[in-house]
């Protein structure tokens, strides 16, 4: 089994999650299956098929959860000595040569992504062009909508 990096932050959020799975949904969707079967003939019931897929899905993420957590290479990027290299964790000030649009990102686990936060996945291209780059290199980004140029402006472990 490979392993799966993680921030701290991406390692708490999905422990948070796995406890509400157990904890929470876990036990409600064992009630609803219960007032279900309360109702009657299963072979008919609605609410008793919603249930059991429900339970089946919970399960089933339960599962993809505690594997992920046992496999996790938990980073705590603030911890980091890349001597100024971008790598996991890092949080990267880029300008878009083209545009000259500014943004900021966080190579993050592909749990973790979410872009609306500026978080990348890590086998994002544009994170794949970064890797190993340092304040004033330009990363050649071959994304789906073409190539983009972007200067890296500051790179930092936070």
């Amino acid at each position: 089994m490979s392993t799966i990096p993680l921030t701290k932050r991406g390692a708490e959020k999905l422990k948070a999650e796995l406890h509400q799975l157990k904890s929470v949904e876990r036990h409600a969707v064992i009630q609803a299956i219960a007032e279900a079967r309360a109702q009657g003939d299963l072979s008919e019931n609605a609410e008793y098929d919603a249930a059991k897929d429900k339970q089946g899905f919970i399960e089933g993420r339960i599962l993809e959860v505690e594997s992920k957590l046992a496999a996790a290479q938990i980073i705590d990027p603030s911890t980091l000595d890349a001597g100024g290299r971008i790598v996991f964790g890092t949080t990267v000030d880029l300008e878009d040569e083209d545009t000259g649009n500014q943004v900021t990102y966080q190579i993050v686990g592909d749990d973790e992504a979410d872009l609306k936060l500026g978080l990348i996945s890590i086998s994002s291209p544009i994170s794949r062009a970064l890797i190993g780059k340092v304040v004033g290199d330009v990363a050649e980004v071959r994304a789906p909508g073409g190539v983009r140029h972007y200067e890296i402006m500051a790179v930092r472990y936070l």
